[in-house]
């Protein structure tokens, strides 16, 4: 259904090319034995331009600014060295060819160059992406490993974050490959991060964009996302600490979910409850090991015997830890409310 138009729009054209054809040969007189001929020759260049349009059907109107970009400046470029002195005496045939070659060759090479940084030209001249650069909108581009990490997808659901959500395409990529790998641990690495990213699709909320952007080889990656991240002046959220440094270096914000989850963590004070499932026994006689929602230890006293039970504990004392923090409690005596259904 989405190609109908487009099938009408092709053979409009095509009969265009043959009615255009036809026409001409009523303007001049001396193409009149040659109608058929001209049919003929019209219908060749449409099917030709047809052909043209399906093979350059991944082209986009990116692509195609930056192709007209390079040929404009491979063209002041071949301007600037024909009126050069190099080309102010000689044979007049000769100089015209070479003008005409370097007309080529820079049109050419002009047009490579852009080709292959169409991204980068995409900074050059924000408008090419029809879309303004001054925004006061915060973004946050994103890498795989805080994709692979899973969390951002839930603290979206949340709408703590307002702004909008940058993913690069190479992380898609990046994130399929290791989906692909024939290692087990990093296969599964990779379809959390292809399931982290299709939760976020599916938040109505979120203003989620994939920036169309590639790298040739696995090194750029890290480059290419402080660059994008720079240029776009957005904040960069990951969970590698190298790409972190990389980007802090050059001037661009730094995120870490591990850093919000220490943030959020609740302070706990002498004599406060909590309510912890008791799941192994402590190194001491007669402690009980436990954890709290956010990955703090707690150690019970006399809750060696309670373990596999949930039970309410005072806290005794608390301590800060590499992990975050170690809490040391007793159990209170009153029964703890049941564990939540899963």
């Amino acid at each position: 259904m989405g190609n109908k138009p487009l099938l009408i729009i092709r053979v409009f054209f095509l009969l265009l090319c043959v009615a255009g054809s036809l026409l001409l040969t009523y303007s001049i007189a001396d193409w009149n034995e040659h109608r058929g001929q001209a049919l003929i020759v019209g219908l060749l260049i449409g099917v030709l331009v047809i052909l043209v349009d399906i093979s350059i059907k991944g082209f986009s109107l990116r692509g195609l600014t930056a192709l007209t970009f390079g040929i404009a400046m491979g063209t002041i470029v071949s301007f600037l060295l024909s009126v050069s002195p190099l080309f102010s005496t000689g044979d007049p045939e000769t100089l015209f060819l070479a003008r005409l070659g370097l007309f080529v060759i820079c049109c050419y090479l002009g047009a490579v160059i852009a080709l292959r940084g169409k991204d980068d030209f995409n900074f050059v001249i924000p408008y090419v992406r029809f879309v303004r650069q001054e925004t006061d909108v915060p973004m946050i581009v994103v890498d795989a490993s805080t994709l692979i990490d899973g969390r951002i997808a839930k603290i979206c659901e949340t709408q703590f974050v307002s702004g909008g959500i940058i993913i690069p395409r190479f992380i898609l990529s990046e994130l399929q490959r290791i989906a692909d790998s024939p290692d087990p641990v990093r296969r599964a690495r990779g379809r959390r991060g292809l399931e982290t990213l299709n939760a976020l699709r599916k938040i109505p909320t979120l203003d989620l964009k994939i920036h169309d952007s590639e790298v040739s080889n696995r090194q750029e990656m890290d480059a290419k996302l402080v660059f994008i991240a720079q240029s776009m002046k957005a904040k960069l959220l990951t969970m590698d600490y190298s790409l972190a440094q990389m980007a802090q270096f050059q001037g661009v914000v730094w995120l870490n979910l591990n850093n919000l989850a220490r943030a959020v963590r609740p302070e706990l004070t002498l004599g406060e409850t909590v309510e912890v499932d008791i799941v192994k026994p402590g190194k001491e006689e007669g402690q009980g090991i436990g954890y709290l929602e956010d990955g703090s230890m707690v150690v019970i006293s006399d809750g060696r015997n309670l373990i596999g039970k949930r039970v309410t504990a005072e806290v005794v004392s608390v301590l800060p830890s590499a992990g975050g923090k170690m809490v040391f409690a007793k159990t209170s005596g009153r029964p703890a409310a049941p564990a939540p259904a899963e």
